[in-house]
Formats: structure tokens, C-alpha cells, sequence
């Protein structure tokens, strides 16, 4: 077993809280930039203030507020406002389709959706059906979330640190998404353990392009923002242009990225003419980072690279590479202060492995969830004897660094987001020419992996391939999306009839793509 000694760090029983300290010592200063708009935490504070109140009057107290917001300010200020009204946060990704929409509002249950104007078409039929009882449209071309100014900043009652603070969704392994409970303490706590062990300078100007709707975003954007009282440069989405311009317009401090980011950056022909200087720490997060981009990101740029680790069920972070010691390529990290990680035999998942062993990850600590909402068998079989079951294949080295070495799950990390195959799949067996179907993952230098779709048509089908990527597009988010379909007479099977995916695994990484 492997836990970084405690130590005392900072923390609050909320993140509202931690909001609200940073307005307290920091009233001045920058608090979010996004294009033209600029608030400092004073005005933050009371945008929060006066939103919360506002859900507060509409039921939203121990309920849940779902938002469906691109990166924005109006993003943050919903979020931290369904905090501080003592609900709920859903967070859901401005990518999903109506069809993936419509079962999460209704395992939700929302009593509010905040929703982005661009989107609202699309989503508040499906809000209504799910039985959402207030639908409020926010965004530059409808309502904004900045317009409360006032000099005296009442909250709404605080919510207790063991109440319920996130619903996060993330995929499922039989093709439906599950919301993930997690409390106020947990999300709170899991701050302070990350900066223990790479702390923040305050005031840092931290560039925001990843998905504030994500755990990483959430945890390294907009939380992390917070408890420096630094500055969140918020860009609508990872566009190079737009980063390599913020980064020296905004004088970027802190570059949370992932894989697929550093990747692309690296090849575009402006990351050579970007002056990095500003930039002192870089974290990479959401999908694998390779060795060899970890180092060349840090030679070109001459900052460190942090990796780290974690999971949405995990509050999201378990382990990092601490700052003052080399990182460690190949590795995730240590584990954080009050958080313990085992490798375990992974047919029982009792039995602890030593040293340098592969076997499943678990971990323990304040910051993992508390279930998965309204699924107690799977919440059972994810927490066991107080331990979370990460389904990620590991070791340890005798220093405690741990190494990701594969995943249990029949699961791809696309971009950062997790995609099961099995929601491809059975959007794939609706079309009515496909006869059977599997999905697998294939590495991909630039998202860390994509999916690759193996189809049998039925006899006498006109689909090809191109029309069955637009009937995934037509169903699916982007990022779910198989790029390649390869047409095949037969699928290989195992010897109880399964697809076999190892076999497809291997003909994929070979096989030209059919589309």
C-alpha cells in the first residue's frame, strides 16, 4: 500500500466557501476573462450570490441544477451558484445529442436546467419531457449571469460539507451513462490534497480550454482558479489560434492540457513563434501521456510537465507528480496526502500485489464518490470494504510512482473523454442494414486513442460505410464518433459467441480504414 504522509493543507467544507474567502482577500483582483468580459472576485461573488438566490427561490435546495453551458462565464457562475443554493451541480457536456440527453435529465431528475442559448432548441423539449420544471436559457445572445453588482453579498444558507455537491455523468459499461455522487467535502478536500503536492502560486493566470462540464476542467480550471484567487482565461474551446494568442496576450501562468492538446499544439507552425515565457507549470490530464511528448513539450516550452491521475468516481484526482522532483515520465504520480493506493489481483481483487507488479488499482480517501446514483449494483461492485475499484491495470515502484499500464474495462479514451464501445454499438444496431457490430479502440498519436467500427450488413443492405458514420453522427457526440468502418463479411467470436475484440484490436491496427 502507498499513501503520501498526511499533511495540513488548506481546505474549506465547500468550494463555495473557497470562493468566498478568495472575494475576502482578493476583492480587486481578476477572477475570469472571456473575450471581452472581465469580472473580479468582488463581482464573482455577487454574480454567484444573487444566481444562487434566485435557484434557491425555484426548489432548487437539496435537489439538483443540471447545466448545459459551453465554456463561458456563464458556466461558472451557474456552477458555483447551484453550490452555494445548497443543490446539486449536474454538469452534462454541451456535445450530447437529444438522444443522449434525454435518459441522464431523466435519472437526474433536475429541478433546474441552465441552459446555453445555441443549445436551447434541442434541449428544452427533452428538459420538458424529462419533467424539468424550470428551463432558464443563459449565454451572450439571451440571459447573462453577470449583470448582479452589488456592493453587500448575501448567500443562501451553507450547504453541509456531507450534503451532495456533483452528479457527474460518465460513461457506462452496458452503453448508459452513470451520474456519479459526489459530496461537498469530497470536491472541496480534493483541492487542497492536489496543491499539497504542486502548490499553486496565487493570483496564477490559468488558461481554461478544456470542458468546464469535465471533472479535469472542474478540478484543474475552474476549483484550482479559486483556491489561488488566480485568474481563469476561459477560451469557448481548444482552438490553436486562440491559445497561442491568450497565452501571451493574457501572460498564461498555469497550462492545464492533456495528450491530445500538447500534440496538436506542437505540430501547428505558430507554437515556435509563441513566446511561452509567462508559462511555469504545466499539468496533463484525462488520457495517457507518452514519454516521449512529455519530454519534448518540456524542452520546447521550459516548463514542467505534471502528470497526473484520477478518475470522475475519485472526486476526480488520486495521484500527481509532486512539484521539486523530476517528473517522472511514464508516471502518474503519488499518491495525494490522505489518499492510500493498492495494485490488486484482478480476479478477486483481494490479494495485494507487491512491488512492481501488474494488477487493478484501488484507492481510498476523502475525495471518492459516494455510489453511482440509482444503480446500487454497480455502485456495490466500484466500492468494496472501503476501497474504489478503478478498473485500470497498475504497479507501484519502490518509491510509490504509479505506472497506468492498461484498462479492464472494455473502454476507449478518446480526446480525454471516456467512451464506452457498447453505446456506439447499439446506436450502430438501430440503423436497419447493419447485421452485428463491434467497436474497438486503436492508439491514435493525436487523441490518445479513436474508435474503430467492425459492421456486417445485412443481406442484400445498400449502407456503406459513410452512411453509417452519418447515422452516428446523427446520434452521438462528436467525440463518440467512430473514425474508421470497416465492412467485414463476419465478426471473429469467442467460444461463447462474444465478439472477439482482441482479434479486431489487432485487424484495426492493420487494416486500412473503409472510411
Amino acid at each position: 500500500m502507498t499513501g503520501a504522509t498526511p499533511v495540513v493543507v488548506r481546505t474549506w467544507a465547500t468550494v463555495v466557501e473557497m470562493l468566498a474567502a478568495a472575494a475576502t482577500e482578493a476583492p480587486d483582483a481578476e477572477a475570469l476573462v472571456f473575450g471581452d468580459r472581465r469580472l473580479t472576485y468582488a463581482t464573482y461573488l455577487a454574480c454567484v450570490a444573487g444566481f444562487a438566490r434566485e435557484l434557491d427561490a425555484l426548489g432548487a435546495r437539496d435537489d439538483r441544477v443540471a447545466t448545459l453551458i459551453g465554456n463561458s462565464i456563464e458556466a461558472c457562475v451557474a456552477a458555483f451558484a447551484a453550490l452555494a443554493a445548497g443543490a446539486q451541480h449536474v454538469p452534462l457536456n454541451p456535445q450530447y445529442t437529444a438522444r443522449e440527453l434525454g435518459p441522464i435529465l431523466a435519472d437526474a431528475a433536475p429541478v433546474v436546467l441552465v441552459v446555453d442559448a445555441a443549445m436551447a432548441p434541442m434541449a428544452e423539449p427533452v428538459a420538458r419531457r424529462a419533467g424539468v420544471r424550470h428551463v432558464i436559457v443563459v449565454g451572450e445572445r439571451a440571459r447573462r449571469l453577470d449583470t448582479w453588482r452589488a456592493a453587500e453579498v448575501t448567500l443562501p444558507p451553507p450547504p453541509d460539507a456531507q450534503a451532495l455537491a456533483l452528479l457527474q455523468y460518465t460513461g457506462g459499461t452496458t452503453g448508459g451513462a452513470k451520474g456519479v455522487d459526489l459530496t461537498h467535502g469530497a470536491i472541496a478536500i480534493n483541492v487542497a490534497q492536489r496543491d499539497a503536492l504542486l502548490p499553486s502560486r496565487p493570483g496564477d493566470r490559468i488558461l481554461c480550454m478544456m470542458p468546464l462540464s469535465h471533472a479535469y476542467g472542474m478540478a484543474m480550471g475552474l476549483f484550482l482558479a479559486a483556491h489561488c484567487a488566480g485568474t481563469l482565461v476561459i477560451l469557448s474551446r481548444y482552438l490553436p489560434d486562440e491559445v497561442f494568442a491568450a497565452i501571451q496576450r493574457e501572460r498564461i501562468g498555469v497550462f492545464p492540457g492533456s495528450p491530445t492538446v500538447f500534440v496538436g499544439l506542437m505540430s501547428h507552425p505558430d507554437f515556435a513563434r509563441t513566446d511561452w515565457r509567462s508559462v511555469h507549470t504545466c499539468y496533463s490530464g484525462a488520457a495517457p501521456l507518452a514519454a516521449a511528448t512529455l519530454e519534448r513539450w518540456r524542452d520546447a516550452v521550459g516548463a514542467p510537465v505534471y502528470e497526473g491521475y484520477g478518475m470522475t468516481e475519485a472526486g476526480p484526482v488520486l495521484s500527481f507528480n509532486p512539484s521539486g522532483r523530476p517528473a517522472r515520465p511514464g508516471s502518474v504520480g503519488v499518491a495525494l496526502p490522505l489518499t492510500d493506493l493498492e495494485i490488486v489481483d484482478v480476479e478477486s481483487g483481494r490479494q495485494v500485489l507487491p512491488v512492481g507488479t501488474c494488477g487493478e488499482v484501488r484507492a481510498r480517501g476523502p475525495q471518492c464518490m459516494r455510489g453511482y446514483r440509482n444503480r446500487p449494483d454497480e455502485t456495490a461492485l466500484a466500492l468494496r470494504d472501503g476501497w474504489l475499484y478503478t478498473g485500470d491495470i497498475g504497479e507501484l515502484d519502490a518509491e510509490g510512482y504509479l505506472y497506468i499500464r492498461d484498462r479492464k474495462k472494455d473502454m476507449a479514451i478518446v480526446g480525454g473523454y471516456n467512451v464506452y464501445p457498447r453505446e456506439v454499438e447499439e446506436v450502430l444496431f438501430e440503423h436497419p442494414d447493419v447485421a452485428d457490430a463491434a467497436v474497438v479502440g486503436a492508439p491514435d498519436a493525436y487523441r490518445g486513442e479513436v474508435l474503430v467500427a467492425h459492421v456486417v450488413l445485412r443481406a442484400g443492405a445498400s449502407a456503406d460505410a459513410g452512411s453509417l458514420l452519418a447515422h452516428c453522427r446523427a446520434n452521438l457526440a462528436k467525440y463518440k464518433v467512430p473514425t474508421r468502418v470497416r465492412l467485414a463479411a463476419a465478426l471473429p467470436k469467442t467460444a461463447v459467441n462474444k465478439s472477439d475484440k482482441n482479434a479486431l484490436r489487432r485487424l484495426g491496427a492493420t487494416d486500412s480504414p473503409a472510411a
